[in-house]
C-alpha cells in the first residue's frame, strides 16, 4: 500500500516516514506555493532518508487565506493550520494514494486538525489520514530521532526548511512589512532539518 507523507525535510515528518516503512510504500510530498526554492532543501532531505519525493504545488489563494487567519487572531496557529488542511487536501485531490500522512504530535497545538475535520476529509476524498506520531508525547519522540535520524536544529531564519510556513513567513514580511511580521510570529522559533538516516 502506498501513503503520501507531507513532508518538511524536518525531524517530525521524517520520523513519521520512517515509523510507517514498514506497513507502507512511503512517498514523501512537500507542498510549495512557488515564492521559493526552499523545497530543494525537503528533497535533499528524502534523498538521505532513502524516501522518493515528490512536489506539489497549492492554489497562491491558499496562502492569502492563511495570512488572512492570522491577522485575524493575531497570532499563527489557526492559519498554519487551515494552510495543513488545505494542503492535505490538495495531495488527496491529486488521488494518487488511498492513505494520507504528516508528522502532526500528540502535544501539536498547531497544525492540528480536529475530529470532525479529519472525518470530513476522509469522508469527502474517500482517503484514510494518519497521524504516525499521534500517541508520542515530546521526549518519546525525541528518543526515536536520536536513534534515528541526525539533524541540525536551531532558528527559523538559520536552518534551511521546506514547509510552508517559510513562505508565509516570507510572504507576510514582503506583503505587510515587518512590523505586522513581528506582531504575529514570536521572536523565537526553532526549526530542524534531516541530515541523514543512522543504518539499523
Amino acid at each position: 500500500m502506498k501513503v503520501q507523507v507531507l513532508y518538511s525535510g524536518g525531524k517530525d515528518s521524517s520520523l513519521a516516514a520512517i515509523l510507517l516503512e514498514p506497513f507502507f510504500d512511503v512517498e514523501l510530498v512537500t507542498c510549495t506555493f512557488g515564492l521559493e526554492n526552499t523545497w530543494e532543501n525537503a528533497k535533499e532531505a528524502a534523498h538521505e532518508i532513502g524516501f522518493p519525493f515528490k512536489l506539489v504545488r497549492l492554489d497562491p489563494a491558499i496562502l492569502d487565506e492563511g495570512i488572512d487567519e492570522m491577522l485575524k487572531f493575531g497570532y499563527p496557529r489557526h492559519g498554519i493550520s487551515l494552510v495543513h488542511r488545505r494542503a492535505l487536501e490538495t495531495v488527496a485531490v491529486l488521488g494518487e494514494a488511498k492513505h494520507i500522512a504528516d508528522g502532526t504530535r500528540r502535544d501539536d497545538r498547531a497544525p492540528k486538525l480536529s475530529m470532525g475535520e479529519i472525518r470530513s476529509l476522509e469522508d469527502r476524498h474517500d482517503i484514510r489520514y494518519i497521524r504516525p506520531l499521534a500517541g508520542y508525547g515530546r521526549h518519546a519522540i525525541e528518543d526515536l530521532i536520536a536513534e534515528h535520524l541526525e539533524i541540525i536544529e536551531g532558528d527559523t531564519s538559520a536552518v534551511p526548511k521546506a514547509d510552508y510556513e517559510t513562505e508565509i513567513r516570507s510572504s507576510m514580511k514582503t506583503r505587510l512589512g515587518v512590523e505586522t511580521y513581528d506582531r504575529i510570529f514570536p521572536p523565537e522559533h526553532t526549526q530542524s532539518r534531516v541530515l541523514r538516516r543512522y543504518s539499523s
